[in-house]
């Protein structure tokens, strides 16, 4: 049997990471939904509070810790995560946690991706013609317009938002920045959302996510979405009329 060239060692490791990814997001969504849920926040709920009573910097170390495994690794709770900051921290420190633990799980994802299949893409892309030239051109002419529509659309699933950048070879730096600045908004939410879990627990009920549909919760973001869009109009405006 013949050695496997030094070359195609090093493609198969540069997948690697991306692999385990997503295994562990298949496996995960088979086997972890009921323990990730908000009766297991309740459950725990007496516990949780005394350590942090106890323990202030160890808490917002595992609770960052284990969002940042739920977002890096695509596992099912990251909505019940981030109501849990609120909870647990309040609306200004809990949205603080949330944002630094989705921001680098996004990292991780963007990264995986990048070293292993987004590499070969984007340079597929970079030597092609057509279609596929046209549509890297575009992307890279509206780089953070189209990178806060992703981050703001709620229709666009967060694994998503982190995947499809590194695949067609955004800047890191763009990616970076427009992660963090383009999650505060649904941060906020669903931070506020855990504000309140205390009395929702107390009530024998669970949170209501469907507020975030609500006109005043969707309207703003809608409208960010917007604004972020308004730069690829206005050139697609001032091409169609020839200015």
């Amino acid at each position: 049997m013949e050695d496997v060239s030094p070359n195609r060692k090093t493609g198969l490791l540069r997948h690697t990471p991306l692999t385990v990814i997503l295994l562990a997001a298949v496996v995960g969504f088979f086997t972890l939904g009921e323990y990730l849920s908000f009766d297991t926040l309740r459950d725990n709920r007496e516990a949780l509070m005394a350590f942090r009573d106890a323990n202030y910097i160890g808490l917002v170390a595992v609770f960052v810790g284990l969002y940042f495994v739920i977002v890096a690794f695509s596992l099912p709770g990251a909505a019940v995560a981030s109501v849990s900051g609120g909870f647990l921290f309040g609306l200004g420190l809990g949205t603080t946690y949330n944002v630094l633990a989705a921001t680098l799980g996004a990292i991780a994802i963007f990264g995986a991706a990048r070293w292993g299949l987004g590499r070969t893409l984007a340079a597929k892309m970079d030597a092609s013609e057509g279609a596929l030239k046209r549509i890297k051109t575009g992307l890279r002419e509206h780089e953070i317009s189209v990178l806060f529509l992703l981050r703001l659309v709620p229709a666009v699933p967060f694994f998503v938002a982190n995947l499809v950048p590194a695949l067609v070879g955004v800047k890191f730096r763009n990616f970076f920045f427009t992660t963090v600045l383009g999650i505060i908004p649904g941060s906020i939410v669903f931070t506020w959302i855990g504000v309140g879990l205390g009395e929702v627990f107390d009530r024998g009920e669970s949170p209501d996510l469907s507020l975030l549909w609500e006109p005043q919760i969707i309207g703003p973001i809608l409208g960010l979405c917007i604004l972020a869009a308004l730069p690829i109009l206005i050139k697609a405006l001032i091409s169609k009329k020839g200015i």
